[in-house]
């Protein structure tokens, strides 16, 4: 695992250093840059029920302030390492620049299998956490969110434990938060729902009216795409979890489908359709694929057997740098992770305005607000493709760059 973390930090680096060469920077400015401002590594003991006193590693990447408060979710996973998060605060700063939000990248983790805490134990480990980077965040410093396996109530239990720290209120410095403790409506759609904006406006731009998609990968993400443009007309015609998935040329009703995903364990018992596997979802003819599950599932060993006419990257890092010269060779327009996946971050720094402010927004006005600031960055980010006859993933980064080093 280290491995893949190193390879997608040397990966997050190179095309920085590709793009800024592009952007005329010189190597020291490129440096400051890929450089992070801190790493925080703290200690995390924990009292765990049979009494005895555990100790976990926690970090806090904190990669650059300059457009505004670090941002950036925390993660409890046993594959957290200090290269995962510089290389997820990396890719932070660059999606919040290239979303047009005034905040910088951060990343946080603790090393843990969550599964194997309690409920209590689970409570005191995020409160341990929370104390331990109390002094380093703030609602103006660096506002932490969920993550791989952490949510509403994580984020909770951390708010009450920093604010009993610094002995105030201070509902800002988290994001995520369930809706009744200052969370912003909209929230948990805003990712897939972020994907479906990003996708129409791409669709307008090629002139093209294409309909059926595969979705790999039924999370939160996967899920909320799905519906949201199914209910918008699109054709879903594929859907997988990480057992496998279902194909059905005629379409398929993403919530019949998540309902039987609840009640069994996994989609491939959806009796409409035709299981298939993951590798195969991603070959289907489809004119629109929809990555939402895992890093690198695109590489230079299947890419030529790709058929879809667009890709919208919905997880981190869907598509391997090798695969996108085969991809742009077939003639195939990948919208990228920066951009297509920007919803989540871009509600966040609504709830964090509606905290600073104590306002409530409604869930239509936060929908309206999305539309238009993912619009809007979809429209400079082509226009930079354009202007720089290139990809749109190197124009997200183009566009991210410049405005962090014009600070």
């Amino acid at each position: 695992m280290i491995n893949t973390q190193n390879e997608m930090l040397k990966t997050a680096q190179e095309l920085i250093e590709k793009t800024g060469q592009k952007l005329n920077l010189t190597p020291e400015e490129i440096d400051f840059i890929i450089q992070p401002d801190r790493i925080i590594e703290v200690k995390v003991p924990i009292k765990m029920d049979n009494g005895i006193i555990k100790t976990f590693v926690g970090f806090r990447s904190q990669h650059n302030n300059v457009l505004g408060p670090y941002k950036g979710g925390i993660r409890f996973h046993q594959n957290v390492s200090r290269e995962e998060v510089i290389a997820l605060s990396t890719l932070m700063t660059l999606k919040c620049a290239a979303n047009n939000l005034p905040f910088g990248g951060s990343k946080g983790g603790v090393i843990v299998n969550p599964k194997e805490l309690n409920e209590t134990e689970l409570e005191n480990l995020s409160r341990s956490y929370a104390k331990a980077i109390a002094p380093f965040i703030g609602e103006d410093v660096d506002v932490p969110a969920p993550d791989v396996n952490t949510d509403g109530k994580i984020m909770m239990w951390m708010l009450d434990e920093y604010e009993k720290t610094i002995d105030k209120k201070s509902p800002a410095t988290f994001t995520g938060k369930p809706v009744e403790f200052g969370g912003s409506l909209g929230r948990t759609e805003a990712t897939g729902r972020g994907g479906v904006i990003v996708m129409e406006n791409l669709l307008r731009k090629l002139n093209k009216n294409y309909q059926t998609i595969a979705v790999q990968g039924f999370g939160n993400v996967g899920y909320y795409f799905a519906q949201i443009a199914y209910e918008e007309g699109y054709k879903i015609v594929a859907l997988s979890d990480s057992k496998g998935g279902i194909y059905n040329e005629k379409g398929l009703n993403p919530e019949e489908v998540m309902k039987i995903k609840e009640e069994t364990g996994s989609v491939i018992n959806y009796k409409d359709g035709k299981v298939t596997s993951n590798e195969e979802l991603l070959e289907l003819p489809v004119d629109i694929l929809v990555p939402a599950a895992l890093e690198n599932v695109i590489t230079k060993d299947n890419a030529s057997q790709i058929q879809a006419k667009v890709i919208i990257e919905m997880a981190n890092g869907p598509i391997t740098e090798e695969a996108y010269p085969i991809l742009e060779g077939k003639g195939i327009i990948s919208a990228p992770d920066i951009l297509a996946n920007g919803g989540g971050v871009t509600v966040s720094y609504f709830e964090w305005l509606q905290n600073k402010h104590n306002e409530h927004w409604t869930e239509e006005e936060v929908n309206q607000k999305l539309e238009e600031q993912q619009t809007i960055a979809f429209s400079e980010i082509y226009q930079i493709s354009q202007e720089f006859k290139t990809d749109l993933k190197e124009a997200a980064f183009i566009s991210a760059l410049k405005k962090i080093v014009k600070k």
